[in-house]
C-alpha cells in the first residue's frame, strides 16, 4: 500500500471514529459505522480489528465509558447521576454499568466518582489514544494557522505541578473553585497554558496551568487557585476540532512543521502554548496558541549560509 492509498484509506476510518464522537447517544450500528467508512459490513469488521487491535464494539464501548468517567469524576456529584450515565453509556440498568466500569478502570462509578485511582484510568485511556493515533492524525495545512495578536488576559489560574498522569486530579480541584465562585465556562473562557512538552519533561518537572479569564480579584484560598496574567503578544493560532487525545497532534504540528517554514520563530515568553477550549453538546475545539515574532533577516542569513547544499 503506497502513501497515498494509506492515507486514504485511513481518512475512512477517521471519518468513522469522528462519527463515532460526535454521536455517542445514539445507535451506533454495524449498518451504520460500515455505512460511513464505505466498506461492507464484514470487511469493515475484520479491517478495523486488524487495523487497531481492539474490534469496533469493544471500541465503542470503551470510549462511552471514558465519558461517563468525565462525568463522573468532572461534573461533580450534584449534576451526575450514575443512572443517568449508566443509561447515556447504552446500559439497562446500573448493576451492568457498574460491572463494565469496573472492569475497564478498577473501580465501581460511586467509588470513582469519591475517589478517582487514575493510575488503572490511564491504562485504558492509552489504550484508547492508541488506537485513534493513526487515523486522527490531524490534517493540518500551513493555511490552517493565523497570525494574530493574543491580548493580556486576567486569569485565575491553578498551578498543576508534577506527573501530567495526574492533571486531572488538579482540573477536579478547579472546577470545585469554579463552581464556589460562580464562574462557569459559559462565562469564562478557559485557557491551560503548557510550559513544558510532557514527552521530553521527567513527571516530576512537568508544569502546566489550568485558567479561567477573570476581572474579579482572586482571594486565597485552599484549593490553591490563584491570580495570574498571560501576557500579550503577537501569536500563531491553530483551531483544533476534537478531544483532548489527539490535541498534541496539532500542537506537534505547529512547533515540528509549521514553525521551521513559516518565517516566524518563537519569542521571549514563559509559556510554550496555551489552549483556549470550548465545549458544547457536540463535542469541543480548542485554539492552540504558540508565541512567535517575525524571523530576524539576520538570523535568516546566518540559518541559510551554514545550511549544507
Amino acid at each position: 500500500m503506497n502513501d497515498a492509498t494509506a492515507s486514504a484509506y485511513f481518512a475512512r476510518f477517521r471519518r468513522v471514529l469522528e462519527h463515532i464522537d460526535a454521536h455517542l447517544d445514539e445507535d451506533l450500528t454495524l449498518d451504520r459505522l460500515s455505512g460511513v467508512a464505505a466498506f461492507s459490513k464484514y470487511h469493515f469488521l475484520r479491517q478495523f480489528s486488524e487495523s487497531f487491535g481492539i474490534g469496533v464494539h469493544e471500541y465503542v464501548k470503551l470510549v462511552r465509558l471514558r465519558r461517563a468517567s468525565y462525568r463522573l469524576a468532572l461534573e461533580g456529584q450534584d449534576q451526575a447521576r450514575i443512572i443517568d450515565v449508566a443509561i447515556a453509556s447504552g446500559y439497562e440498568s446500573p448493576e451492568a454499568f457498574a460491572r463494565a466500569f469496573k472492569k475497564a478502570f478498577g473501580q465501581t462509578p460511586s467509588e470513582f466518582r469519591e475517589q478517582p485511582r487514575w493510575d488503572p484510568w490511564h491504562a485504558t485511556h492509552e489504550r484508547l489514544r492508541e488506537t485513534r493515533t493513526l487515523p486522527m492524525q490531524a490534517d493540518d495545512r500551513a493555511g490552517d494557522v493565523k497570525i494574530t495578536r493574543f491580548e493580556e488576559t486576567r486569569v485565575a489560574a491553578l498551578e498543576h505541578r508534577g506527573d501530567p498522569k495526574l492533571i486531572l486530579e488538579s482540573v477536579r480541584r478547579f472546577i470545585a473553585w469554579r463552581k464556589e465562585n460562580k464562574l462557569p465556562p459559559r462565562v469564562s473562557a478557559t485557557f491551560n497554558v503548557l510550559y513544558d512538552d510532557p514527552a521530553g519533561t521527567p513527571p516530576e518537572a512537568y508544569r502546566a496551568d489550568i485558567c479561567a479569564a477573570t476581572r474579579r480579584p482572586v482571594p486565597e484560598n485552599p484549593l490553591g487557585v490563584v491570580e495570574k496574567t498571560i501576557p500579550g503578544g503577537r501569536c500563531a493560532v491553530l483551531r483544533h476540532i476534537g478531544g483532548d487525545d489527539t490535541l498534541f497532534h496539532a500542537v506537534r504540528y505547529l512547533y515540528a512543521t509549521w514553525l521551521p517554514a513559516s518565517g516566524e520563530e518563537p519569542r521571549d515568553c514563559s509559556w510554550r502554548s496555551t489552549t483556549a477550549s470550548r465545549r458544547d453538546g457536540k463535542g469541543s475545539s480548542s485554539s492552540t496558541s504558540s508565541p512567535t515574532r517575525p524571523r530576524s533577516r539576520s538570523r535568516s542569513s546566518r540559518t541559510r549560509a551554514t545550511s549544507p547544499s
